[in-house]
This record gives C-alpha cells, structure tokens and sequence, in this order.
C-alpha cells in the first residue's frame, strides 16, 4: 500500500510554546487511522497542517504526494474535512447548502444534482433534504457534513472529534457512516478523537498524541500487547510522559 500521508519532524510553535513537537508518521492508502490523544494533544493543529490551512514551523508532509505548504489546491480538491464544529447556513435546506458547496468546488451542475442526491442517501438524509438546516439536530447536522464531504468525490478525508456531543443512536450512525467511507468507497479515513471506544470499533492503524509529540504509531492489533486494551495502550503511553 502506498503512503497518502507522510510527515518528517513536523513541527508547530506558537511563541515559546510547542502544539506538535517532531511528529513523524505515515497512513497507508487504504487505513481508518486514529489520531488519539487528550485534548490540546496537537491533534487539530497536525490537521490543519496537512491541510496547508496552518504553516508548520520545521519539519515536512506531504499529502497524496503534494506539500500542503507549495500545493494547497490540489490537496483542497482532493482531501474532504470535517471540523469538529460544522458550518452551514441555517437558513438554507440541505440540498441548498451541499448545491453551494458543489458550485464552491466547480461541480458541473449536472454531476453535482446526481452526487448530492447520492450523498444525501448515503448519509440518510433523503427524506429531510428540502428542510432547513436551521431545523437539525447536531447529529443531523454531522450527518450532512460527512455528505458535503461526499459530493467532491475525496481521496482522503480528516474527521476531527465527528462524534462529540451527539447521543448513543447518532454516534452508531455516524461510525458506521465512517466504516463504510472506507469499506464500500475506499476512502482513506483519518479519524481524530480522544474517545477511545470508538477508535478501536472502526480504526485499523493509530497513533497516540501526548503533549505534541507521537509516542506510538502502528497497526493496533500490533501495538497492544496480549490480552491489552487500547485503554491499557494508552495509558501506559500517557503514564511514561
């Protein structure tokens, strides 16, 4: 499998203090990859440097074989992003939003109809696209994100804490929206959480970020030990710091 991620020292200072310390790591085409760590761990920093939407101090990443810092276009084209507060226009439907979202991507408007009605059903939202997102509960609201990502056709996609704040049934719903990213559009998946359940229910890779620095990064089924937890995996990490 080839690296569609790969970063060498990648470094962000802001004054004397250091968010991401050195990180060098790689996710494979193919991975639902969990960026795990505490909050203030570095996690969205390291995001929005592989982005090109934050420039890093020192160090280098490269990005589906481009450099967020020289070629931040093509990554924009194709990398899909889910911050962890969505924005939507509250007074638009939500087909209204996702058509602004293809015209702001120069979808010709005859692909872009056929893959927001696509998105739309995959993510579950058919039935409510002509409602006003200003109507929507934040689940729905996730819902409609992962589908604004889905209408660019991207390689990769960054989903940063996708979960936080929604109940037991829009969590199921939307790591299972997650898993099939990967599984039925072969979408490679970097999910950035401090929720370690659900990064062992749908990751395959991970690595675990302490105080900006990664201190483990691997395959999960090779990172924990016999009979060990992901929270025992982690712990022990975030202990030794």
């Amino acid at each position: 499998m080839a690296a569609v991620i790969e970063t060498q020292g990648l470094t962000r200072r802001y004054g004397r203090q250091t968010a991401v310390d050195a990180l060098s790591f790689q996710v494979q085409e193919g991975d639902v990859f969990g960026f795990l760590g505490p909050n203030g761990a570095g996690k969205t920093t390291t995001l929005l440097m592989l982005l090109g939407l934050t420039e890093p101090s020192a160090g280098t990443a490269r990005v589906l074989g481009f450099d967020p810092v020289r070629d931040p276009l093509p990554i924009k084209r194709l990398v899909g992003y889910l911050p962890e507060n969505v924005g939507f226009y509250d007074d638009l439907t939500a087909r209204e939003n996702l058509g602004y979202v293809a015209r702001l991507n120069r979808l010709a408007p005859d692909a872009s109809r056929g893959n927001i009605e696509t998105a739309l059903d995959r993510v579950g939202l058919s039935d409510v696209g002509d409602k006003l997102v200003g109507q929507f509960s934040r689940g729905m609201r996730q819902r409609l994100g992962l589908a604004e990502l889905l209408i660019k056709d991207p390689k990769l996609v960054f989903l940063d804490e996708p979960t936080l704040g929604l109940d037991p049934d829009g969590i199921h719903k939307i790591l299972e929206l997650i898993l099939s990213l990967s599984r039925d559009r072969g979408i490679t998946v970097v999910l950035s959480s401090h929720l370690l359940d659900q990064v062992q229910r749908t990751c395959n890779r991970i690595g675990i970020m302490v105080q900006g620095r990664m201190v483990a990064t691997g395959l999960l089924s090779e990172l924990t030990r016999a009979g060990e937890s992901l929270e025992q995996l982690y712990m022990r990490h975030f202990q030794q710091r």
